[in-house]
């Protein structure tokens, strides 16, 4: 089977969006040599990358009212999101195609007037092959970003396994985690903001249940940066904590550490494996194989509707 076979070289890429998504991609492709040069087959990128991550914005939202001053915040915020088919993607494809690698990159995407926190995959062509929306945004994110639908229960291909790309918080949701595993995924791409030490745990735990190769991304952002310049008003916070603390870490089917996790700078962290170990990991457990029952449980998926 297609992922199962071969050596794999697996990356994340840490590094944190700038005051402008032109900035942030300007900053992303000043890795392009250093990118080259580590040749990955599928490099990751963090959640909101392109877009960025509004952390500790309110919009100027109470309970039951809304500013002029928060509605303009969000005018900003949108304008530095992406769309499908502008140079943004493009370019994207272009570098993923320069270096020869899949990647999966976190982006806030317009539709309309509505925002999505996204998870975009560029096959080693460059082409744009798949992206899907974020099901749930987490407590105030979604004042701004629109939730995912039926289609966003999806995977990607690619030549070195089937991808399962979860947002943040979507692993923590155990019944997408069910239908993932059911679509026969032996990678797991995890884009995200959340730097706390207990998501290492979390990944760990995920790689060990889904018996995958696991990558996690994280953004990285120093003490006293704004992510999105004059776009957003932050909360207070102590002087020397980074407003986002990185800890991206690659983890293998059984569990084990193999890279990260990351913490305090920017970085490229990788792992070369093999991918025989999935077989290896899911004799004794697999998830949508002999450790299922389905007699006994069953899990009803809303079709896509594409």
């Amino acid at each position: 089977m297609t992922g199962m076979r071969g050596t794999a070289r697996l990356a994340a890429l840490q590094i944190g969006s700038r005051a402008t998504t032109a900035d942030t991609l300007a900053a992303l492709l000043d890795w392009r040599d250093e990118l080259k040069a580590a040749r990955p087959d599928l490099l990751v990128l963090p959640e909101a990358l392109l877009g960025g991550y509004p952390k500790g914005a309110d919009f100027g939202v109470r309970l039951g009212y809304r500013t002029a001053a928060g509605r303009d915040a969000f005018r900003r915020y949108w304008e530095q999101a992406i769309d499908l088919d502008g140079p943004e993607v493009a370019a994207l494809g272009a570098l993923a195609a320069d270096i020869g690698c899949t990647m999966v990159v976190g982006a806030i995407v317009r539709r309309g007037a509505t925002l999505h926190c996204c998870a975009l995959h560029l096959a080693p062509d460059g082409r744009l092959a798949g992206q899907r929306s974020k099901l749930k945004p987490t407590a105030a994110e979604r004042l701004v970003w629109g939730e995912g639908g039926p289609d966003d229960v999806c995977t990607f291909d690619s030549p070195i396994g089937r991808i399962a790309p979860v947002i943040c918080w979507e692993n923590y949701m155990p019944l997408f985690r069910a239908a993932l595993y059911e679509q026969g995924i032996t990678l797991w791409a995890a884009p995200t903001v959340d730097e706390r030490p207990q998501w290492d745990i979390t990944m760990r735990h995920i790689a060990l249940e889904s018996r995958c190769f696991l990558i996690s991304a994280c953004q990285w952002q120093p003490p006293a940066h704004t992510a999105l310049g004059e776009a957003i008003t932050l909360i207070d916070r102590a002087a020397d904590v980074p407003l986002i603390g990185g800890g991206s870490l690659i983890v293998s089917p059984m569990g084990e550490v193999l890279a990260g996790p990351l913490r305090g700078h920017e970085g490229l962290i990788m792992a070369e494996v093999d991918l025989a170990d999935i077989v290896r990991a899911r004799f004794d457990f697999d998830a949508a194989g002999h450790y299922a029952r389905p007699d006994i449980f069953r899990l009803d998926v809303t079709p896509p509707t594409r």
